[in-house]
């Protein structure tokens, strides 16, 4: 296992009232409330905030907890206070996650015929069972170069963007969610891959509105309505992670399931992948 500080925070050299402070006034928690839930005082987060005293250890960790602060970024609020960071990095092909690894196979494998894959927080797939590779028929060669990312196979106009049938909605959904996760990250390579994203072309026909269809299923989510030969199958999307992680790596990886939003699109799926 190896131990890094994170590359995309706040210079630990501004200390870690600073980098406190900007957590507590993004989660938009005061001073008073951040001290009853840490079990101290406002005095005493405010003297922290300024400089004016040291955070133990193990204040540094509670007042991270209760601002819901990344892990990564833990280890580097921990850095900015003079300590060792405490969660390690493990690269994902260790041994030491050969548990986490299988156990991740074997959840998005239980999970077909319906699309599933696992990514990290650059929306690296680290992960995709069949349902997913299925949806990835007729990509050009280019967009499926490792590291395989899911956001450019999603919205790149020679990826799946061309096949989405509402893809307007659904490439505001994906852009919405890469900008709370720059807020919560602060990195600049998720800054560099939106920036990207957000400027490959809308394909003419969804830009005039071709694609467009009324719908009148109900649906209790915004769906992802895709072209697959022929057919337009519709999926709820719900992604999780791991709680209470203790690793960087692991804290970073997130599981999207895709469960079909009707009856047609499940019982092809069934069909197409027995």
């Amino acid at each position: 296992m190896t131990i890094a500080p994170s590359a995309t925070a706040i210079p630990a050299d501004q200390g870690v009232g600073p980098l406190l402070r900007a957590w507590r006034e993004q989660r938009r928690v005061s001073q008073l409330e951040l001290a009853l839930r840490a079990d101290s005082s406002a005095r005493h987060i405010s003297f922290v905030e300024t400089g004016r005293s040291r955070p133990s250890e193990e204040m540094v960790l509670r007042l991270a907890e209760h601002l819901d602060v990344p892990v990564r970024e833990r280890n580097a609020l921990l850095l900015a206070a003079g300590y060792a960071p405490r969660f390690p990095e493990t690269p994902l092909d260790d041994p030491a996650l050969d548990a986490v690894r299988e156990g991740i196979e074997r959840l998005i494998q239980g999970y077909e015929p319906y699309p599933a894959l696992v990514f990290d927080a650059a929306y690296h797939v680290a992960a995709a069972n069949r349902g997913i590779m299925m949806l990835l028929d007729g990509i050009p060669q280019s967009l499926l170069r490792p590291p395989l990312n899911t956001m450019r196979l999603t919205l790149h106009p020679e990826g799946l963007a061309p096949r989405i049938r509402n893809l307007r909605e659904w490439r505001g959904h994906l852009l919405e969610q890469m900008r709370r996760q720059i807020a919560l990250r602060r990195s600049e390579s998720l800054r560099a891959l939106y920036a990207e994203v957000a400027a490959y072309p809308v394909p003419v026909a969804e830009a005039e509105g071709g694609l467009e269809e009324a719908e009148s299923i109900p649906y209790f989510a915004l769906p992802m309505r895709i072209e697959h030969e022929g057919r337009t199958l519709s999926f709820i999307s719900s992604t999780s992670t791991f709680n209470t992680p203790m690793d960087v790596t692991v804290s970073e990886l997130a599981i999207e399931t895709f469960l079909p939003a009707d009856p047609a699109t499940a019982k092809y799926l069934h069909t197409l992948l027995p």
